[in-house]
């Protein structure tokens, strides 16, 4: 297993940890991760994080279990698509000129968060590894990633009652969608951040 922690920094030397900059309202028994942490991705999930870091968005793809009806509804022309990846019209000339750095962290000291691909340390991490990703249209086409440009990404609300994975980051700065909250997860598949 390898971890990443994504960023627009490109000369980050030591991630010290720190609080969220926006507090989430988590499950009970979850409000640890509120406090200092350094965050990380595991590799399986990092496509979460190919956008810039505020750009909010919403990324789903089928699962063994998922339906017929949910594949073709939500997938559309794109069936075999690794995943699709939606962000808003408004974001899209941030996302297209944007470059992020993928930061390769140690394992020792991270621990998972229950949260889909989600690890936390409690303590500084010097990164062993940084990779610029100055392409991110040209990255998700690589890794088979339809992007979907929406005037807003509300319509999509519902994907969280699909069969398909869905996973939301930064829907706080999404046009219209309301206070941040979790009332969509399921655990274990579903996230919103």
């Amino acid at each position: 297993m390898r971890l990443f922690h994504f960023s627009e920094s490109p000369d980050i030397t030591i991630f010290k940890p720190r609080a969220l900059r926006v507090h989430v309202d988590r499950p009970a028994g979850q409000e640890w991760l509120n406090g200092s942490l350094i965050w990380a991705t595991d590799e399986t999930h990092e496509l979460l994080y190919l956008f810039p870091r505020e750009c909010p968005r919403i990324l789903f793809w089928p699962l063994p279990e998922t339906n017929r009806v949910d594949l073709e509804k939500w997938m559309g022309s794109h069936p075999h698509a690794t995943a699709i990846a939606c962000i808003e019209q408004a974001w899209l000339s941030r996302f297209l000129s944007a470059s992020v750095y993928r930061y390769e962290l140690p394992l020792d000291g991270f621990e998972p968060t229950g949260e889909v691909g989600m690890w936390v340390s409690r303590n500084d991490v010097i990164p062993s590894g940084l990779t610029v990703i100055s392409n991110l249209a040209a990255e998700l086409a690589l890794r088979n990633i339809s992007l979907r440009v929406m005037e807003r990404l509300t319509p999509l609300k519902s994907i969280w009652l699909t069969s398909l994975h869905a996973s939301g980051i930064r829907l706080r700065n999404a046009q219209d969608w309301g206070k941040p909250g979790w009332t969509h997860s399921k655990p274990g598949r579903k996230v919103i951040i």
